[in-house]
């Protein structure tokens, strides 16, 4: 699962928990429908402000929109990304 799919999961349950359509998400958060779908489908990842919209509209915390997901650096290397299961 890549980070972008990770994401996607994340959202897509909080917007269910939230009882809202990714239309009613998308009128929320001031842009259309199709973005919404494709956050939820691992085809893009929000800007710092949507992430921000997406919180106030789904009355989540960033946490659980990011939950798996971890930076790990690396002093000697390269750093790589972790996504948890979902």
């Amino acid at each position: 699962m890549s980070i972008k799919e990770r994401f996607g999961t994340n959202l897509r349950r909080a917007r269910r928990k939230a009882g809202l359509t990714q239309e009613e998400v998308a009128l929320l958060v001031e842009m259309d429908r199709g973005k919404i779908s494709n956050f939820e489908t691992g085809k893009g990842t929000p800007r710092l402000d949507t992430l921000l919209k997406l919180m106030g509209a789904l009355d989540c915390r960033a946490d659980e929109l990011v939950e798996g997901l971890a930076w790990r650096p690396d002093p000697m290397a390269y750093g790589r990304w972790e996504v948890g299961d979902a």
